[in-house]
């Protein structure tokens, strides 16, 4: 017999866990990771039971979330692609980059104490964010858009760099102006 780990969740539940995540997310950037969880709950619009049934902890919370973030993240990349051209879909998908650091830096002192006990919030999260980025920079170079001596790991560095000066988000405007840059790094040259 399968655990309920295991199990897909009924689509309702699958709903409840979704509400939570992203009132999670809008809770924890208002008031912080301190926030009471049944603030959070409440705003999900279900009972603090069906909160702590999904998330057992605020570890296990803020952890959710942090994966959950980074998949929305890695997910638009095929999106954006689908919709855009592709350099446009790598400028966008950047500014959405900018969201996700936003979020993770306001978790980054509770993710590191997860961490510590022996858990990995981090799991696969840079290797999802190295293939939205490579399939995003394969699509530019493929339609001759930019240079291809420029490696997704080295984006995906000047990204990290980015970040790591302007992670704020009172600091929006020159993260912003730092990826133009950066992309306009990129652009082949006639």
């Amino acid at each position: 017999m399968a655990s309920s780990a295991q199990r897909p969740l009924r689509a309702d539940a699958r709903r409840n866990r979704d509400k939570i995540l992203a009132a999670a997310v809008r809770v924890f950037a208002e008031e912080g990771l301190e926030a009471h969880l049944e603030r959070i709950a409440k705003e999900a619009g279900v009972g603090s039971a069906t909160l702590y049934r999904n998330f057992p902890t605020r570890e296990a919370l803020i952890e959710a979330v942090y994966r959950n973030e980074v998949a929305q993240l890695c997910d638009a990349a095929p999106g954006l692609l689908a919709e855009k051209p592709p350099y446009e879909a790598l400028h966008d998908w950047t500014r959405l980059f900018l969201d996700y650091v936003t979020t993770k830096a306001g978790m980054a002192d509770a993710l590191r104490a997860i961490a510590a006990t022996g858990s990995n919030p981090y799991g696969p999260s840079r290797d999802m964010i190295q293939t939205a980025i490579t399939a995003l920079m394969d699509a530019c170079a493929a339609a001759g858009m930019i240079r291809t001596d420029i490696s997704p790991s080295d984006m995906g560095a000047a990204l990290e760099g980015i970040a790591l000066t302007s992670a704020k988000p009172e600091q929006r405007e020159r993260a912003e102006r730092l990826l133009d840059l950066t992309l306009d790094g990129l652009k082949l040259r006639s």
